[in-house]
């Protein structure tokens, strides 16, 4: 189903579960080969299409497993100065422990706080981050929309938009390292392809796409975080690679499934920090659960002028450059 290229939810869901779907591959292959005992053509159907599906599984799910190659380099000397920390957290709306979150904010101690999912009951649960972080850009919504951004670096020339759809923010910002370096972050929360939000993943492809090619113009080291409601796998978040020249430092560490983090089964990674190559990481990891779906992503990277030279983009070919078109281009 997700090898088909539909923007309706039926399709695109199949996208998310590719770990899942290697594990019952495994498990599926087991119980063939240990209770179908007749060696007959349906035996060798079987069995040859189960071992091709893991195949395939295997050489998506590869590159985020600590056997893949790494996209974006570790770095080796620490320059603080030159360094920023982002927690990403998508809290649930209707969760109250607004309490647990900022404990958790507390001991992770990031320079920058991106808080989805935030209406007023967040804002105002939250409002003490404002003495330790005195720049803040605060949208609450109660459409689960919501996003409060809270940092301890200097904020310059933000701007909350409104890309594809009307109540749908995302947030742009140019952020003052301590060094007084400028950098751009981009935050954004696109709806995901599901039912009760949007049959077709239509809206979240064209706003990933167009944040790609904003990503992509700029003159200043990018950062694009936020929940993008997509796994780090998808043919969606790599042509997302593609067009707008981003690394993806989770590549050759691990998967940090963010949601669901009340399924240990169900988990997916849809929370993101891409980078663009003129950074280093420093670290990433998951931090504790305060009553989410998600678990907070934590990511610290260090920017270096000549990194860009050691860190090699993916790039996108003609039918990638067509196929962002076009998807742009839909209504």
């Amino acid at each position: 189903m997700s090898l088909i290229r539909n923007d309706y939810w039926t399709f695109r869901v199949f996208d998310y579960p590719r770990l899942q779907k290697f594990v019952l591959s495994v498990i599926c292959l087991m119980l063939v080969s240990y209770f179908y005992n007749k060696y007959d053509m349906v035996f060798w159907v079987l069995i040859g299409a189960i071992s091709i599906n893991l195949l395939y599984l295997a050489y998506l799910i590869f590159p985020f497993t600590i056997f893949g190659k790494k996209q974006v380099i570790k770095a080796k000397n620490s320059i603080p100065d030159q360094s920023i920390s982002i927690m990403i957290s998508n809290v649930y709306q209707y969760n109250n422990n607004t309490n647990g979150c900022l404990q958790e904010v507390k001991k992770a101690n990031p320079d920058i706080v991106f808080l989805l999912e935030t209406d007023k009951k967040w804002e105002e649960g939250t409002k003490e981050l404002k003495e330790k972080y005195p720049y803040h850009i605060l949208v609450p919504k109660e459409n689960t929309y919501g996003m409060l951004f809270y940092s301890k670096l200097e904020l310059k020339d933000y701007k909350v938009d409104y890309i594809v759809e009307d109540n749908v923010p995302s947030i742009h910002t140019k952020v003052v390292l301590k060094s007084g370096k400028e950098i751009i972050i981009h935050g954004v929360h696109p709806t995901p392809p599901a039912p009760g939000e949007n049959i077709k993943s239509t809206e979240r492809d064209k706003e990933l796409l167009i944040v790609a090619d904003i990503a992509k113009e700029e003159k200043l080291p990018v950062i694009v975080i936020g929940d993008l409601n997509d796994v780090a796998w998808s043919h969606t978040t790599k042509l997302f690679l593609k067009m707008s020249g981003l690394l993806d430092p989770r590549r050759g560490r691990g998967f940090f499934n963010s949601f669901h983090a009340r399924y240990p089964f169900l988990r997916f990674p849809l929370d993101h920090a891409f980078i663009s190559p003129d950074f280093k990481l420093n670290a990433i990891k998951r931090l504790s659960n305060f009553g989410s779906d998600h678990f907070p992503i934590y990511i610290s990277v260090q920017y270096e002028a000549k990194a860009d030279s050691e860190q090699e983009e993916m790039h996108a070919d003609p039918d990638d450059i067509q196929e962002a078109e076009e998807k742009k281009s839909k209504e």
